[in-house]
């Protein structure tokens, strides 16, 4: 089940909640609504890995748990906030300064995830002991870009 509740004001945040599930499609397409058709395919892959990442390694795919996203647009970009039941764990992401070279093979099961949102938003932040996440996408002002991919 998914629950979401709209802001009263434009600059609040609203907020969605669902139980823990690698069925994701449909709280991606709400969460991805208000976003440039030309931003899309990238924030959704953010944004898929990190919902991932807090049902199946924080909530440990337990239905009984659940996960809530916080989100919010402005005119000068885009707020996820997203918040599992676990434990948390100790964010040690080198990922701006580590070379492709060095990240696990592509066909690796694990440890690109992190690096992959630090390449997708320009601020990724874990709080509450690693439980929640920060992530942003500032708008950029290139009309050029986006007629091209519009």
């Amino acid at each position: 089940m998914i629950s979401i509740s709209l802001p009263p004001t434009r600059r609040s945040w609203s907020t969605m909640s669902f139980t823990s599930t690698l069925y994701l499609c449909p709280v991606l397409d709400l969460l991805l609504a208000k976003i440039p058709s030309y931003l899309k395919p990238e924030i959704r892959l953010g944004l898929q890995e990190a919902l991932v990442n807090a049902a199946k390694h924080g909530n440990k795919l337990d239905p009984t748990k659940s996960i809530v996203v916080k989100f919010s647009v402005t005119k000068e970009g885009y707020s996820w906030l997203i918040s599992d039941e676990g434990a948390g764990f100790p964010e040690s992401c080198n990922c701006k300064d580590c070379p492709p070279h060095d990240l696990p093979p592509e066909e690796s099961e694990h440890g690109r995830g992190l690096c992959l949102l630090h390449e997708i938003f320009d601020q990724v932040h874990w709080e509450k002991q690693g439980a929640q996440l920060r992530l942003c996408k500032q708008v950029k002002k290139n009309k050029q870009k986006q007629a091209l991919f519009a």
